[in-house]
């Protein structure tokens, strides 16, 4: 069939969120099974620019292709007039390890993914109720979380907490167009997250920034940003105060997420957390009742990046986007 050859525009158009949630719940479903092979990632630091590269991907047993990912984020581009995010998405035919695809996604893949894993977790474990929404932080991925939960839940209100309030006013501003609901920026984290009963944290936060007094009974946390040993956004007492911890995949989140500092401090054990593939194949129970506090570390996962890559290449094929290059 050749190769097939998109650009960022054709990537986008390509694929949309419920699709995306689709594709990530039935890759954790696979994971939750044992059916995936799935190496560890590989992160890069370069910290004189402030920058992380990070490569994942997987292959889902029985699918017709594998993938990997490259994408890095270099925090002060934006500085310099250019896009913080880039990278590329590299398909595999699973029979004969042909390149199938070439996704010159800028990371925008590895986004909507991710934005999807949030909502995988919130139908497991976010009350059947929200009251009110609280996010922490207002980039790319604020939205894509709440574009994705709004695909799961129906939301009410929305507070949005950043440390430039400029920029959680632009984004407040954006998704309440977007989805309809009141989405307001708020000056003080606190006040953000008092009385919300869904947080989300999506940021590149190296000192906690939830605080466990704040969280209520029957409140859900997706904490989406620590995805290196260094990172932390919430306290380690508030996995410590939760019913249930929920992980992408343990063996990543004790040496990544927020579960690794939980364990470290004593809060939490390893063994005691269920992995979100787990409760997909329906061998785990998620939220059982309204007055638990849950908690979903999302480090995000390789086979996240093989379903959403597939996906893409599939619905790009059917509408004709993008170059075939033969070989």
């Amino acid at each position: 069939m050749g190769m097939l050859f998109l650009t960022a525009q054709e990537v986008r158009d390509s694929i949309d969120m419920p699709t995306a949630i689709d594709a990530v719940e039935g890759a954790f479903a696979a994971l939750g099974r044992g059916e995936v092979t799935l190496p560890p990632p590989i992160g890069l630091d370069i910290d004189a620019v402030e920058a992380e590269i990070h490569v994942k991907g997987a292959h889902i047993h029985g699918a017709d292709s594998f993938a990997f990912k490259l994408v890095s984020g270099f925090y002060q581009n934006p500085q310099l007039g250019l896009p913080m995010a880039n990278g590329i998405v590299v398909v595999f035919d699973a029979v004969n390890g042909q390149v199938t695809g070439l996704l010159f996604d800028m990371g925008y893949l590895s986004d909507v993914r991710t934005g999807a894993a949030g909502a995988v977790a919130a139908r497991r474990l976010a009350p059947q109720q929200i009251n009110r929404v609280a996010v922490i932080g207002a980039g790319m991925q604020a939205r894509m979380q709440l574009e994705a939960l709004a695909c799961v839940r129906d939301i009410p209100e929305v507070s949005i907490w950043n440390r430039t309030p400029e920029r959680a006013v632009a984004c407040a501003t954006e998704m309440s167009d977007k989805l309809g609901v009141p989405v307001t920026a708020v000056p003080d984290i606190e006040d953000a997250v008092r009385g919300a009963n869904m947080v989300l944290t999506v940021t590149v936060a190296r000192e906690p920034l939830v605080r466990s007094e704040w969280i209520g009974p029957g409140t859900h946390i997706t904490a989406v940003g620590s995805d290196g040993p260094k990172k932390q956004e919430v306290e380690v007492e508030v996995l410590g105060r939760a019913d249930l911890v929920v992980a992408d995949r343990i063996s990543q989140c004790v040496e990544l997420g927020e579960i690794h500092h939980a364990v470290a401090a004593g809060q939490i054990r390893a063994e005691d957390c269920v992995e979100l593939g787990t409760i997909i194949a329906g061998d785990a129970p998620g939220r059982i009742s309204e007055e638990q506090i849950t908690v979903a570390d999302l480090t995000g996962v390789g086979v996240q990046d093989a379903a959403i890559a597939e996906a893409t290449v599939r619905a790009a094929r059917a509408q004709g986007f993008g170059r075939i290059i033969e070989s």
